[in-house]
């Protein structure tokens, strides 16, 4: 494992250990994290852990055209339960992502730091976020790293049932007419799976990004 330093730069993603975790330390400024982003690294750790940068192998991804609709969600699509809007709240999404809870994982990832440099990314126009509204209510959404052609999906949350599938399917919609290559989901759930998202190598995933 490598600890970083204040010089710019990451171990090649081959150097991950088993679990995916590559390297410690750093920074969370929006040059370092775009080239994590850039290079396949995620940050992911705990309010009183170091940074935590990851490269698992394999990866979750959901090439667009792929993603599944149900019966039950074209309904609500169809009776248009929700209204969808694009990076109107980013600081309010972010702030409902940081409190969703996480099997297997005490507190959140979201920190206070790492609200401050997604928000920094966002007046930058790299980070973007999803809004579901119901009756002018805010009740669900997502947020995530745009790289032009790939969508690095962060976080999503729900307040009401659907809410966070009608916003991925939204994005996924949206990438396929801009003809991006996949949504990147990071990690394995079962969630994302029943949306048609898939593992893929990490090899195979990097090709994608460059």
């Amino acid at each position: 494992m490598v600890f970083l330093s204040e010089e710019l730069i990451f171990p090649d993603v081959s150097e991950a250990n088993r679990e995916g975790m590559l390297a410690v330390g750093g920074d969370l400024s929006p040059e370092r994290l775009l080239l994590a982003y850039n290079s396949g690294i995620f940050p992911w750790f705990n309010e009183d852990s170091l940074i935590l940068w990851w490269s698992p192998d394999p990866r979750m991804v959901l090439f667009p055209h792929k993603i599944k609709i149900s019966k039950s969600m074209r309904k609500v699509i169809k009776d248009r339960q929700f209204t969808l809007t694009k990076n109107v709240d980013f600081k309010t999404v972010l702030a409902y992502c940081s409190m969703v809870e996480r099997k297997d994982q005490d507190g959140t990832w979201i920190t206070e730091k790492m609200k401050e440099a997604y928000l920094k990314l966002h007046e930058e126009g790299v980070a973007h976020s999803y809004e579901v509204w119901e009756n002018d209510t805010l009740v669900g959404g997502l947020y995530g790293i745009d790289l032009g052609h790939v969508f690095c999906g962060e976080s999503m949350f729900s307040l009401v049932s659907n809410a966070s599938k009608f916003a991925f399917i939204s994005l996924a919609e949206e990438l396929i007419s801009k003809e991006y290559k996949l949504i990147d989901c990071q990690v394995y759930t079962a969630h994302l799976e029943s949306l048609g998202a898939e593992e893929i190598s990490r090899s195979d995933f990097i090709k994608f990004l460059k």
